[in-house]
C-alpha cells in the first residue's frame, strides 16, 4: 500500500534538512578557508556564501551591511533564517517526530542525539576560533544520522523517499558550493590558473570531503578543468552530480516498480541523469560554468516540485 502523501513528504524533508544542515557546514567551511586564503578580500567571500546558500535577500531585511561575523551567526544558529544549521537541524528532528513509526530505533536515537547536542552548542556564544570546531561537529552528528539510516532502514518505499531527500539536497549545495567559487569569488580573468586560484581549489575540494579521493583520480595536481570533471561527472564521487541523479533515478525507479505508476519527476529526472551522464566539461566550460550551473540549478528544483506534486506530499 502506498504511503501517506504526509508520511512521505515527512521523510523526504527529513533527510532534506539533515542534508542541508551537514551542507550548510561544507558551504560555510568554503567560506572560511577562502577567506582565509584571501589576503586582499574585504569579505566578499562571506556575501558569495550567503548568495550561493539562497539566503541573501533574507539576510538583507536584516542587517544593514556585509560584516562576516554577523553572515556567519545568520548561517549558523539565526532561527529566522529557515536554511540556518540550528533551523535545519530543528526541521528535521520536527519531520522525523512525525513520521517515528516509520524509521527504526537507531535512526530516530541517532537523529534526536545530534538534535540535542547540536541545539545546545549552537545556542552558545560562538567565540574566535572556535568555527571550525562547531562545524566539524555538526559533520559527525550529521554523519551518524547518516550511518544509522544506511546501516539499519529496510530497502523499502520508506528508506527510497528518505533517499530522495538526500540526494536532491546534495545536488543543489554541490552546484552552489562550485558557483560560489567561480562565479562570485573570481569574476577577475587574471586570477584564473594563478596559485592563488589553485589554492582556492584544494579549499573547495576539502569542503566536500573530496581532497583525498580527487588525488587519487588525477594525482593530486589542481586543475580547474578536472575538479569540474570531478564534481559535476565523475560517477563514483558521492557528491558529484553525476552520482547524485544516479541515486535520484534508482529511487525513483524503485518507486515506479512498488507502485506501478510513472510520473513527470521521472522523465525530468531521467533527462537531467542522461544529460549528466553524457555529458562532458569541455562542453561545460566552452558555455560558461555559471550558466550551467544556473540550467541545472533550475531543472533540478523542477523536479524536486514534481517529486512532491507526484506523490501528494501536501495532500
Amino acid at each position: 500500500m502506498a504511503l501517506l502523501g504526509r508520511t512521505a513528504q515527512g521523510l523526504f524533508w527529513m533527510q532534506r534538512y539533515i542534508e542541508r544542515a551537514e551542507n550548510m557546514a561544507r558551504l560555510m567551511d568554503a567560506g572560511l578557508r577562502l577567506s582565509l586564503t584571501n589576503l586582499v578580500s574585504d569579505g566578499d567571500e562571506w556575501h558569495s556564501v550567503l548568495t550561493s546558500a539562497g539566503v541573501e535577500q533574507l539576510y538583507r531585511a536584516k542587517y544593514p551591511d556585509f560584516d562576516p561575523h554577523n553572515i556567519i551567526s545568520f548561517l549558523l544558529s539565526d532561527l529566522d533564517n529557515p536554511s540556518s544549521i540550528l533551523s535545519s537541524i530543528e526541521t528535521a528532528r520536527t519531520n522525523g517526530r512525525m513520521v517515528r513509526t516509520a524509521l527504526t530505533r537507531d535512526v530516530w536515537e541517532a537523529l534526536n542525539e545530534g538534535w540535542m547536542v547540536l541545539k545546545r552548542r549552537l545556542q552558545m556564544p560562538l567565540r574566535d576560533g572556535q568555527l571550525p570546531t562547531v562545524l566539524e561537529m555538526v559533520k559527525k552528528h550529521t554523519s551518524n544520522m547518516r550511518g544509522a539510516f544506511y546501516g539499519t532502514m529496510l530497502r523499502n518505499e520508506i528508506f527510497d523517499f528518505c533517499n530522495l531527500g538526500t540526494f536532491v539536497e546534495r545536488a543543489d549545495n554541490t552546484a552552489r558550493i562550485l558557483d560560489v567559487k567561480y562565479w562570485l569569488l573570481l569574476p577577475e580573468h587574471s586570477s584564473v590558473g594563478s596559485s592563488f586560484d589553485n589554492l582556492q581549489w584544494g579549499s573547495i575540494l576539502r569542503s566536500v570531503s573530496a581532497h583525498r579521493s580527487y588525488t587519487w583520480v588525477y594525482n593530486a595536481e589542481y586543475r580547474p578543468i578536472d575538479i569540474i570533471d570531478f564534481l559535476i561527472f565523475n560517477k563514483r564521487m558521492p557528491r558529484s552530480l553525476a552520482y547524485c541523479y544516479k541515486c535520484i533515478a534508482d529511487s525513483l525507479d524503485y518507486l515506479n516498480e512498488a507502485y506501478g505508476t510513472r510520473h513527470d519527476c521521472h522523465a525530468t529526472a531521467d533527462a537531467i541523469r542522461g544529460d549528466l551522464m553524457d555529458g562532458n566539461v569541455r562542453t561545460v566550460i566552452e558555455r560558461g560554468l555559471h550558466e550551467f550551473l544556473t540550467g541545472f540549478i533550475a531543472d533540478h528544483n523542477r523536479m524536486a516540485i514534481e517529486i512532491a506534486r507526484s506523490y501528494r506530499f501536501y495532500a
